[in-house]
């Protein structure tokens, strides 16, 4: 059994026990958060799909840390022209497991 679930602007596909790192949410660690945007819920033969969302389907989450991506660099340069610029950014997340998919 797997949903189709949209948090961060972004859809994930996720199964119960898998953990995932969304953008970041404002809740503590440890706290469980019901995601009410599910698209689709797949159980075996049995598909059920939204129309964007499903009514009545959740996806419960229980929050295990929040941290930061690895650095990404980004690198600017002009050939010939004595320029070149380097920047660094670093992306917050929150990692979360999935406890129960229901719908």
């Amino acid at each position: 059994m797997y949903a189709v679930i949209v948090s961060g602007g972004k859809q994930h596909r996720v199964v119960e026990g898998e953990t995932l790192k969304l953008e970041k949410l404002p809740e503590e660690v440890g706290a469980i958060i019901d995601f009410d945007r599910v698209l689709m819920v797949v159980n075996g033969a049995d598909i059920k799909v939204g129309k964007p969302n499903l009514d009545g389907a959740k996806v419960s989450a229980e929050i295990v840390s929040h941290g930061r991506h690895k650095k990404i660099h980004i690198v600017k340069f002009k050939r010939r022209k004595h320029h070149r610029k380097q920047m660094g950014h670093r992306q917050y997340y929150t990692e979360v497991k999935i406890t129960a998919i229901a719908g």
